[in-house]
């Protein structure tokens, strides 16, 4: 049987570094450090052909999360599929503006498009006095995102079914947050890397990427309650775009920040008390 250093080797010559170590750490249920430590361990036919597989399946493109499964965001490790948008590091700027900007105490939050519940849940977590809505127009992808939620534990988050704002009629929160598809259609990036595997309905919006955005930004006054934010992430050259929108809509305090690489991320503004 080969080990655990054979398999390894084998993946290396194909793959990015550490993605043998992703996918086989995922098929032996063990950490890095596990594989480390035991590269002389034997490993099974059956896990042995498997990992091949998954191997091919990435050196062909597919995206390490939709293989394994399983993507970290946050403090979660939430389960991912194809229906599914994959959580990336950068919507954590997201989370992180969010909780500062949410009121002490009782609230409510709302989160649109939430795919995986990346967002909803990472809220939920930090934050068990808010209620959080999470919508997204996708039944796969609420199905996800319940099971994520049941798995986390986390019982102060409710799914909806629908476009954007559509499921809260009737309903005012203390912060509306969305990671919208923000990629202009057309854009030559949508045919490289993981984009080509991902959901294209959450990844491009109209000529300029815009689209969603400017329909959340139009439709969310009318469900935020005085004082009440809105958040939305957006491409790095989208900053100036996007604070004029909020601006036009009537959004006070305006702004746009950045993530970790320093691109701009995140644009927000308060809807007037």
């Amino acid at each position: 049987m080969p080990r655990v250093d054979d398999l390894l080797r084998r993946g290396r010559g194909c793959l990015p570094a550490g993605e043998a170590e992703l996918l086989l750490g995922h098929l032996l249920a063990r950490g890095p450090a596990w594989l480390f430590a035991h590269g002389d361990a034997a490993v099974d036919a059956e896990t042995a052909a498997r990992f091949a597989a998954l191997v091919e399946r990435r050196a062909r493109g597919e995206p390490v999360a939709y293989l394994t499964g399983r993507r970290g965001f946050w403090t979660l490790d939430l389960q991912v599929t194809p229906a599914t948008l994959i959580p990336r590091a950068e919507t954590e700027r997201l989370v992180e503006l969010a909780l500062q900007c949410l009121p002490a105490g009782h609230c409510t939050v709302a989160d649109l498009g939430t795919g995986s519940g990346a967002i909803a849940l990472a809220i939920a977590s930090e934050r068990p006095d808010a209620r959080v809505v999470a919508t997204d127009a996708s039944a796969a992808a609420l199905e996800v995102a319940r099971a994520n939620a049941a798995a986390h534990g986390l019982a102060n988050v409710e799914f909806r079914l629908g476009d954007w704002l559509a499921p809260l009629q009737g309903q005012r929160f203390d912060l509306v947050a969305s990671n919208p598809p923000y990629i202009a259609e057309g854009d030559a990036h949508l045919a490289r890397g993981d984009l080509c595997h991902e959901p294209p309905a959450a990844l491009a919006s109209g000529a300029d990427g815009l689209d969603a955005i400017r329909s959340i930004v139009a439709d969310a006054p009318a469900h935020l309650l005085p004082g009440g934010w809105l958040l939305l992430e957006h491409g790095y050259d989208q900053g100036g775009a996007v604070r004029a929108l909020l601006d036009a809509a009537g959004f006070v305090d305006v702004r746009t920040e950045r993530d970790l690489e320093q691109r701009d991320r995140v644009s927000l503004g308060r809807r007037a008390a």
